[in-house]
């Protein structure tokens, strides 16, 4: 990987590799946009194949941040950080302090939270070492509940654009993965009168989805098969692929996983089967939103309310497509384009430099 030409075209303003040989901590903090705020992104623990692959998914991540920020409304550019290792090491507090305090020494650039691999209380030992963290346990907390409820609301935008109605009374949704996501919005779509079809490779998950919805259970291969109005993927990314296209029998994708097409060609072979694709960085921002409530002090009752703008969010993001004759991946970028362009084109009105008194 030529990484400074990767960096630029990605469009990357800086990329920092990190190690403390005591802790054994490895990590990289990718900063990709700060026109609109501090860039804010997870910090994600992997054990990763190899060390350009971790580079690969923090640039990749990271990009992605800037556009859910920015097409939440969000005053908050877009970073990401890895840390190459074991996640399931009980040795924590040691790597994720060495993590806590190159996030210091960004002064504010980048603001971290949990992600995959991590959780609130490693970001208490982050926190140790910096104020620039966000999803503390005594704070914000888990974001589920308000990325479901986005999740939730992308889904009826959907079957509103789609049926002309966003009443989801007897109609059929598949959720793939029974995580925390997939639990609260499965609750939520039971309480709006929906037949729930789930799977997941955690019988236990399983179990607490089935006992709060009275989900009908498959296989993890079998969902995709599945007859269904709704497909909402609450799991793994790249999920929306060659394979798993052909045997989609719904007429709407809609979910909380990230990065849900394999390739961005797989938003354009959804379109020719005439299946709505809801992009997953507008329809799962809710968790972001989540932690931006943490810093600007809003409570969950605020959080809630500004997850339910999803709701117009997705409408505006298919009214575009429909206007540009283009798929609605595509769409989602330009709306989040056009806002940091507006946002960058903003006349800075600096004071004197230097600021005599």
């Amino acid at each position: 990987m030529k990484i400074f030409d990767t960096i630029s075209e990605m469009g990357h303003e800086q990329v920092v590799f990190c190690h403390d040989p005591t802790s054994g901590y490895r990590g990289i903090i990718a900063v990709h946009s700060t026109v609109l705020g501090p860039a804010l992104g997870g910090t994600r623990f992997w054990q990763y194949e190899s060390d350009g692959a971790a580079i690969t998914d923090a640039l990749r991540l990271s990009r992605g941040m800037t556009y859910k920020n920015a097409v939440a409304g969000l005053n908050l550019g877009g970073g990401k950080a890895v840390i190459v290792g074991d996640n399931k090491t009980t040795n924590r507090e040691m790597i994720f302090r060495a993590h806590g305090r190159f996030v210091e020494s960004l002064g504010g650039r980048y603001v971290t939270a949990e992600d995959v691999g991590t959780s609130t209380m490693d970001m208490d030992y982050v926190h140790m070492e910096t104020d620039y963290v966000a999803g503390l346990a005594q704070r914000s907390g888990d974001p589920s509940p308000v990325t479901a409820h986005g999740v939730f609301r992308a889904i009826q935008a959907s079957a509103k654009y789609r049926w002309g109605s966003d009443d989801l009374a007897n109609k059929t949704i598949a959720i793939q993965g029974c995580g925390n996501v997939g639990l609260y919005l499965a609750k939520e779509l039971h309480a709006a009168g929906a037949r729930l079809i789930v799977s997941d490779i955690d019988a236990e998950r399983v179990r607490r989805v089935v006992e709060a919805s009275g989900a009908k259970v498959v296989g993890p291969d079998d969902i995709y098969g599945v007859t269904a109005d709704v497909f909402a993927p609450c799991a793994l990314g790249g999920i929306i692929n060659d394979d798993t296209i052909p045997k989609l029998k719904v007429e709407i994708v809609a979910g909380g996983a990230n990065n849900q097409l394999l390739e961005e060609r797989h938003g354009v072979a959804l379109e020719e089967r005439d299946i709505i694709y809801a992009p997953d960085y507008v329809a799962n921002s809710g968790g972001v939103i989540n932690v931006y409530s943490e810093l600007a002090g809003w409570d969950s009752t605020r959080s809630l309310r500004k997850a339910d703008e999803i709701y117009h969010t997705i409408l505006g993001v298919f009214e575009i497509a429909k206007a540009d004759k283009i798929p609605t991946y595509e769409a989602a970028d330009r709306l989040a384009e056009r806002r940091l362009h507006m946002v960058g084109s903003l006349v800075k009105t600096w004071p004197s430099w230097p600021n005599k008194e």
